[in-house]
Formats: structure tokens, sequence, C-alpha cells
């Protein structure tokens, strides 16, 4: 017999294919641009991080230190705190109480550098550079942060105990507290709110800063990010 050829329509095969990905692409969480890769160490914890309401200290392996702020959610509501509307409020704050500390040079920001502020992930610069970064381009300000070779990146943090002349990272930590957002403040105290990652080459001076400072402002619950072990380890 003659054979005859196999006609198969792939129409409907198509149609299934795009709806899928359409579906995928709009309930994924994408990660977030960190200007560094941090190799996290291992644990056997297996509770998750929250996604809102948290801010998040990575540590580099030159011990450069960065902040991210996330707020309840992108869509800012009557009872919510969008990301972008918190990080405006912490910036303003942040800068009201190192201006405090330092009359003599203190920092001046336009609405627009605020603006600019409000849309990065996240950040780690010195106050003084604050406003010359925020004036540059996004793909500089990458170019910027990533570069960890440099004296102006990373927020300066040090084995400080006086609650009358906090370093850098203090400041921020205490404005983040200060924000007026409830939800991340009551996250703050439960021990949600506040996630720290290093990598595991970090030197240990600076971990060991990062979380002596934390204590220090009275925020002794938080949590450290770490990597599942796989059955080899």
């Amino acid at each position: 017999m003659k054979r005859k050829s196999t006609l198969i329509d792939m129409t409907a095969m198509s149609d299934v294919t795009v709806l899928l990905l359409t579906f995928f692409m709009l309930t994924s969480t994408f990660l977030q641009k960190e200007p560094v890769t941090v190799l996290t160490p291992s644990s056997v914890s297996e509770q998750k991080v929250p996604t809102a309401n948290l801010a998040s200290v990575l540590v580099s392996p030159e011990g450069k230190v960065f902040i991210s702020i996330a707020g309840d959610a992108d869509a800012e509501t009557k009872d919510t705190w969008g990301s972008e509307a918190l990080r405006k409020t912490i910036l303003e704050e942040a800068v009201k109480l190192y201006n405090k500390q330092h009359p003599t040079k203190p920092i001046a920001l336009t609405q627009q550098q605020v603006d600019a502020f409000s849309k990065i992930n996240m950040f780690g610069v010195p106050f003084q550079a604050l406003p010359a970064f925020l004036s540059m381009s996004q793909t500089d300000q990458d170019k910027v942060i990533s570069d960890m070779s440099r004296a102006d990146v990373g927020i300066p943090v040090n084995d400080n105990k006086d609650m009358e002349r906090l370093n850098e990272f203090q400041i921020w930590m205490r404005a983040i507290y200060n924000s007026g957002n409830d939800n991340l403040q009551k996250a703050m105290k439960k021990g949600e709110g506040i996630a720290v990652k290093a990598d595991k080459d970090t030197p240990y001076s600076t971990v060991h800063d990062v979380l002596d400072n934390l204590q220090t402002l009275k925020m002794n619950r938080f949590s450290i990010m770490t990597a599942l072990k796989t059955e080899q380890e």
C-alpha cells in the first residue's frame, strides 16, 4: 500500500505553549539585581526570607556593606507602603539624621535625586557621595557600585557603641525602623524584617560589626541568609 503522509496541526499546541509561558512570566518572582555575587554558607534551615517589608543587608567578600529595602507592595494603596514611597521616606529620615550629626558637612538632595533613589533596589555609598551617585544614569550607577576597589562604595560601618553618634550603617537602620511603616516595624520586631546576607569568604570582622551594630540598636532579632545543604554536603 502506498504510504500517506501524516499531517499534525500544531496550532493548538502553540497556543498552549504561549499561554503557559505568559502564565509563568506573570507569576514568577524575578531575582533583584545585586552589586556583587555572594556565595552564602550552607545550612539545613528551610525557613524562607520574606520578599516584602524587609531590609536586606548584603556584605560582599571584600567587606563592603549594601542595603536593600522592600515595602508592602509595588502598587500603593491607602493602607500600604509601596517600595518606592518607603525608600523616599527612609532617605529623607536618614539624611535628616546624618545632617544633625554632621552640621558642618550637611548634604542636600534634589527631588530628582530622591526620585532616583526610590527606584534603586540595593544601595551602598557613603552619605557624602550620595548626591553625585544619584545624579548618575542607571548604567553609571551600576558600574560604580559593582567596583569593589572604590573607596566611595559601601556603607561605612565600625564597632560603634555611642548611640548619640551613630555611624552611617546605624543611621540607615534607624531610619528604616522610623520610616512610619507599621508593617515593616512589626516585622523587624518579630525578626522577619531584617536579613543579613554575607559571602562565605567575607571577613569575620565586618560581619561581626554589622551584627553588633544591629544589637546596639536593639535590633536583636534578624535572619541570616544561607544556602540549603545538599545530600552530598
